[in-house]
């Protein structure tokens, strides 16, 4: 019998078809398909904040060097404008007064490049640790990664939100942030303070700011610079427990990356993750 496939070679398989196009037929079929692998996205891992929080602490003393600097060309401004609001422009001469205003230039130009990189590193970190809380408890945080950053950039909203981020981030860098007296051992209250004096100092700072660019009268200037020193102590005050916020979270997740007590791994319960970026 001859091949069913060719017709010219005898068949030699019980599907009649001869040897040669049994050969051509298994060198046709499609190779087979190889295992599907699972995509698996990215994993989120430990980066140590310690380093970051030295560079923050170190241009926070710098912010308040420079606000010290400014106070004193306050003081030294303020006695000025004081005496010409008593006695007149006679009292001083005006060599002093161009004195006290260069001195008042030179404190801006040094607090304002100290406040730029201080906020530059200070972002660096708190992104940092909030990525660190993905590894502690990914479910207690509720914006993702990126707004630790792109939150500070939103008008009237940085007010609230990135402490939004900040207590996400700080429960789940406790020891054990799903006790049920977890927030009676570790308390966020150097957190409150920080933020509500950091938002104080913001917008008392804006207030003094436009007074002083509107004061005209010697009288008006000497009391717009009170205002001024004003914004100047509640800057150093938001600046100091700036600096404690940036240690106790550090220390709690260098404590925690680093072997502390155990703790609960399982959540209570599943929560919704809004705005993930």
């Amino acid at each position: 019998m001859l091949c069913a496939n060719c017709g010219t070679e005898k068949a030699t398989t019980g599907e009649g078809l001869c040897g040669g196009c049994v050969i051509a037929a298994a060198n046709s079929a499609p190779p087979p398909r190889a295992p599907a692998v699972p995509l698996s996205g990215p994993t989120a891992v430990l980066r140590s904040p310690v380093g970051l929080s030295y560079a923050v602490t170190a241009l926070l003393g710098a912010v308040i060097a420079a606000d010290c600097f400014s106070l004193f060309a306050l003081f030294r401004s303020r006695g000025q404008w004081s005496e010409l609001a008593s006695e007149g422009f006679s009292a001083i001469a005006a060599e002093e007064i161009d004195q006290s205003q260069t001195l008042l230039v030179w404190s801006s130009q040094i607090y304002a490049p100290a406040v730029v990189a201080t906020a530059v590193v200070f972002l660096v970190w708190f992104f940092r640790v909030r990525r660190n809380a993905d590894v502690f408890a990914p479910d207690l945080q509720r914006r993702g990664p990126g707004w630790a950053i792109g939150t500070w950039f939103i008008p009237i909203a940085n007010l609230w939100m990135p402490r939004g981020i900040a207590v996400d981030v700080w429960a789940a860098s406790r020891v054990d942030p799903y006790g049920l007296e977890t927030g009676k051992r570790e308390p966020k209250l150097v957190l409150d303070l920080w933020w509500t004096a950091w938002v104080v100092s913001l917008l008392y700072g804006r207030f003094a700011t436009r007074r002083y660019d509107a004061a005209e009268a010697p009288a008006d200037i000497r009391d717009a610079l009170d205002q001024l020193v004003v914004a100047d102590l509640l800057d150093i005050a938001a600046a100091v427990l700036a600096i404690l916020f940036v240690r106790a979270l550090t220390r709690m997740q260098h404590l925690k990356a680093t072997g502390g007590p155990a703790v609960s791994t399982e959540p209570p319960a599943t929560r919704l993750d809004v705005g993930r970026m």
